[in-house]
């Protein structure tokens, strides 16, 4: 059965439009209730951020995806619910750690995540440029030429840049600090406008602490 929360059956259509609030007690009862029944397998929340809204999505191991409006949020959701489980359901108490780190990190307030995560999501070469990611200081580059001698692979700089480009978790996994070998930012899954803001953001540590 699947429990994305998008109400496709029109379940509350009968609600008042100024019931507001009584939708919302509903769906947090019914998030709580999936969770101590053991029935919430994905939990997700957005939250606004500087470079748009961001999706947060995570699983009882930790979280498993973050996702830029560019993404598509409804179609990021309806791959998690093939990909892991359709029991999906809007959860936000789930990723509220996350949602406060991210936070903190655009507030310049934080520099490295210290959140459990779920990398299911990626297997094989991605997963170990994923994994090495994390290794990049904040403030710091590398180039996809550089992460592909890190893992081992220095032909690889193709399979680098795809690595990155499916990176389920930007922004908490740092692919935004891998660059083109000429110091230009090269692409980026939220967009360059957004690979820019993080690099700007990180660029000005320690003022901003």
């Amino acid at each position: 059965m699947a429990t994305i929360d998008r109400d496709p059956d029109g379940l509350f259509d009968g609600l008042n439009p100024n019931s507001a609030e009584i939708l919302s007690r509903l769906r947090r009862r019914l998030a709580a209730d999936a969770q101590a029944a053991g029935l919430l397998d994905v939990a997700y929340r957005t939250v606004d951020t500087p470079v748009g809204a961001l999706l947060l999505a995570a699983t009882p191991a930790g979280l498993v995806r973050v996702a830029y409006p560019s993404e598509n949020h409804d179609t990021v959701l309806a791959t998690l619910a093939e990909r892991i489980s359709p029991r999906v359901l809007a959860a936000p108490a789930r990723l509220d750690a996350a949602a406060r780190e991210i936070d903190e990190y655009f507030a310049g307030a934080r520099t490295q995540f210290d959140l459990p995560l779920d990398l299911r999501l990626t297997v094989g070469f991605r997963r170990q440029v994923i994994e090495h990611l994390s290794d990049i200081g904040y403030g710091h580059r590398e180039s996809y030429a550089d992460v592909a001698a890190a893992v081992g692979n220095p032909r690889a700089v193709r399979a680098v840049g795809s690595a990155c480009a499916h990176n389920p978790l930007p922004v908490v996994i740092p692919c935004h600090r891998v660059v083109r070998s000429d110091g230009s930012i090269g692409q980026y899954v939220g967009g360059v406008t957004a690979k820019t803001a993080l690099l700007t953001l990180e660029a000005a540590w320690p003022e901003t602490l």
